[in-house]
């Protein structure tokens, strides 16, 4: 076997059922999981008739670069949403989910034989960023969260000397578990330290369409064009319609930006098998073409925030975030993995611990003590869920 493997950590899932298997959780409770990110809304009847309807493309095998109608109707969105003109022959690449993309996207990139190849991921962050590193040959470098600024990345932590070993940097905007959006100064800068240093820019947008303002967030081609950018040099963007559009089964979304770096990573994809079915393209055009559902699916979930919020500020450290599914909270105690034990043992409420999210960087884990609730149930779970864990911290834990 690849000896890279033995430097994979286990995934966080992994390790929490490790740390609560001895754990019986109350029977008086009927089981509420706010640990995964998993999308709960109904998905739309469009997509479900555009894919049904599709279903001879069964019998075809698929281009990877996908079919010119997907292509287009995913660089429309893109113009739509951003404001930013994309070839669709070039600059657009549809892939199966976010999450097999990012995770490809390092070995296309990563030059394991230069000496300190190292890949910049935040911290905490979204787990595929490391595997990926690892067993493309790098070493990972982490860029910890800043509570000071809601928990928007530092990205000041990294030296210069790493930076000029960087070949890819790993974004996610709006951030998981955070919520962070980047603003224009930040995007600024990191495309300054691109051109001093040639790496790579990698920004996972899968949770740009859940947010809870009038301005929805900024989006990393957007910031580029606004900078003058509009070839995007050295920048990929990675999005999903698992969240967007509460399809996750169908695993749809798509890379877009620099064309140079797009017509390499093609050629991977060639080789790698990654190839969209075309019933599931079919149903990622209607999805794309739609908005009216995106727009009730942010109502659904901003009436949730709205309710959970408040409830759980009175006890825990926490406030909205900018964008995204989850909260980020602090819990009293500071021992988030004793925290979700005790609540899975006596109200049978599932959270994920904010240290397993994360590694300890600079002589601290920026998860440590913190808790990630994923608000992704119905409403009405997820205030049950809220009141359980107002009742178990203030009966254990004030």
């Amino acid at each position: 076997m690849n000896p890279l493997l033995q430097r994979l950590h286990p995934y966080p899932f992994e390790r929490l059922r490790e740390l609560t298997r001895d754990i019986v959780p109350s029977p008086a409770h009927r089981p509420i999981s706010l640990g995964i990110g998993e999308p709960k809304h109904p998905t739309p009847p469009l997509v479900e008739c555009a894919l049904v309807g599709a279903l001879q493309g069964l019998s075809s095998y698929p281009a990877t670069a996908g079919t010119p109608a997907l292509r287009e109707a995913i660089a429309g969105w893109v113009q739509r949403r951003y404001g930013v003109a994309l070839d669709p022959a070039t600059q657009v690449l549809p892939v199966n989910g976010s999450r097999e993309a990012l995770f490809a996207f390092a070995q296309a990139v990563v030059d394991a034989s230069r000496p300190g190849a190292t890949v910049v991921v935040p911290n905490p962050f979204y787990q595929i960023y490391e595997g990926a590193a690892l067993l493309a040959g790098a070493q990972v470098a982490y860029a910890n969260s800043d509570p000071a600024r809601n928990f928007a990345v530092d990205w000041s932590g990294i030296d210069e000397a790493t930076w000029a070993r960087t070949q890819l940097l790993y974004v996610c905007s709006p951030g998981n578990p955070t919520g962070a959006v980047m603003p224009l100064v930040e995007w600024q800068r990191l495309f300054e330290l691109s051109d001093r240093h040639g790496f790579v820019i990698a920004s996972d947008e899968c949770y740009s369409e859940i947010y809870f303002g009038d301005e929805p967030p900024l989006g990393a081609l957007q910031a580029a064009n606004a900078l003058g950018r509009d070839r995007f040099e050295r920048l990929v963007v990675f999005t999903s319609l698992s969240k967007r559009s509460n399809v996750p089964g169908m695993r749809s979304g798509f890379v877009a930006g620099d064309a140079a770096l797009l017509k390499d990573f093609l050629l991977y994809r060639t080789y790698h098998g990654s190839a969209m079915s075309l019933p599931v393209q079919a149903a990622s055009i209607a999805a794309w073409n739609d908005e009216a559902h995106v727009r009730d699916n942010r109502v659904q979930y901003r009436l949730k925030f709205e309710r959970v919020t408040p409830m759980l500020a009175d006890v825990l450290d926490v406030k909205l975030p900018d964008a995204g599914f989850y909260l980020w909270a602090g819990v009293p105690g500071a021992d988030d993995v004793a925290f979700a034990r005790g609540l899975l043992a006596q109200y049978n409420v599932a959270v994920l611990p904010g240290s397993l999210l994360a590694r300890s960087a600079r002589g601290v884990n920026p998860g440590a003590g913190r808790i990630r609730m994923a608000l992704v149930a119905p409403l009405d779970e997820c205030v049950e869920a809220a009141e359980r864990i107002v009742a178990y911290t203030r009966a254990h834990l004030t």
